[in-house]
């Protein structure tokens, strides 16, 4: 697989254009406050973008970020921005092709923002112990759609919970599917290269989660795609697939349900770019000033992370009352596709 993705990658892709499904972002719906970052990214490497979503969560100032499957550096050249010069960057890819074009235009880069905070290295996403890279060094891991190319996903996870701090989260877009992903469609390279044939049903992927160490993935936003080549469409045949955006947070006493302990949490509503209300997740979005009831999953989220200054903590574990109420189990993900003005496209 990996033979086929860095040929897709680097000899077949050579823009965005080329791709055969809606999994890349749709630029339209692109958040207001990341469009000036992106205007300051080299044409030549915007354009070779294969992502499926946003991998830009808030309060990175200062953060030391690994990209994962960085290809021509777009997202890296973004989150770079949002670090600041006391933040670094570290972008991993397999391929040769898409490394040069980033590599090409690091000095245009470190130019228009005034520092040079990003690094480059090639390897594979489930072998990061090749790279050299200290564990539990990172405070924020991301990746845009590139998990579901990866042969070996349990390995993917189990490395970025090595190399994440305690307290650090894996933020990232993948494409998943309603069901498992017959050999077929599976083995078809097209299919794989444009992100369908690798996707994982979504209950496979919340296993390999809870057995890597994330015990509470969160789903952030989600949207259906649509295939619009007839040959694709008729090889996956009534599977569905979606782009969804996940956050992962590294915590040794996340509970794999949520559990009420009468706890609440006060967004304060200083974080850059979100003064009325914090997103955590597609449930939980929390309004400034606002007592906002949380179970205990939550709770540490917030307060066992980076957000913790940014919010005041009502009560403790002491007293337990159960499973937080609203949650149930079924696809995560939206059935029909809108225009809304969520994170992920």
């Amino acid at each position: 697989m990996h033979k086929i993705v860095k040929d897709y990658y680097g000899k077949q892709l050579q823009n965005s254009d080329d791709l055969k499904t809606s999994a890349c972002c749709d630029a339209s719906q692109v958040p207001g406050w990341l469009k000036p970052l992106l205007a300051r990214i080299h044409p030549e490497v915007a354009s070779r973008y294969y992502g499926c979503g946003l991998v830009c969560p808030p309060l990175l100032e200062g953060c030391r970020v690994l990209d994962l499957g960085c290809g021509s550096g777009r997202d890296v050249y973004a989150l770079a921005q949002l670090v600041g010069e006391r933040g670094q960057v570290v972008g991993v890819d397999m391929t040769v092709e898409q490394l040069a074009v980033a590599e090409r235009h690091r000095a245009y880069h470190s130019e228009a923002f005034g520092f040079d905070n990003v690094t480059f290295k090639q390897g594979y996403i489930e072998r990061l112990d090749e790279l050299g890279l200290e564990p539990g060094s990172f405070d924020v891991i991301v990746s845009n759609c590139v998990v579901n190319l990866s042969p070996d996903k349990d390995a993917v996870l189990r490395e970025v919970h090595r190399l994440l701090k305690p307290g650090g989260e894996f933020y990232f877009s993948d494409v998943y599917a309603d069901r498992r992903v017959p050999d077929h469609a599976r083995n078809d390279p097209v299919m794989y290269g444009e992100c369908l044939g690798g996707a994982l049903y979504w209950n496979d992927f919340l296993r390999i989660a809870h057995r890597q160490g994330f015990a509470d993935p969160r789903l952030v936003a989600d949207r259906p795609l649509d295939i619009t080549d007839p040959r694709l469409a008729l090889c996956a045949g009534s599977i569905r697939f979606y782009s969804a955006t996940y956050r992962l947070f590294k915590l040794k006493e996340l509970e794999t349900a949520c559990e009420d302990y009468g706890q609440a949490v006060i967004y304060r509503g200083a974080i850059m770019d979100c003064p009325c209300r914090f997103v955590l997740d597609k449930h939980h979005d929390i309004e400034a000033g606002r007592i906002f009831p949380v179970c205990g999953n939550t709770w540490r989220m917030l307060h066992e992370t980076r957000f913790r200054e940014h919010f005041e903590f009502i009560g403790d574990f002491n007293c337990h009352y159960g499973l937080f109420g609203g949650c149930g189990g079924g696809l995560p993900f939206d059935q029909k596709i809108t225009n809304g003005n969520g994170g992920c496209c």
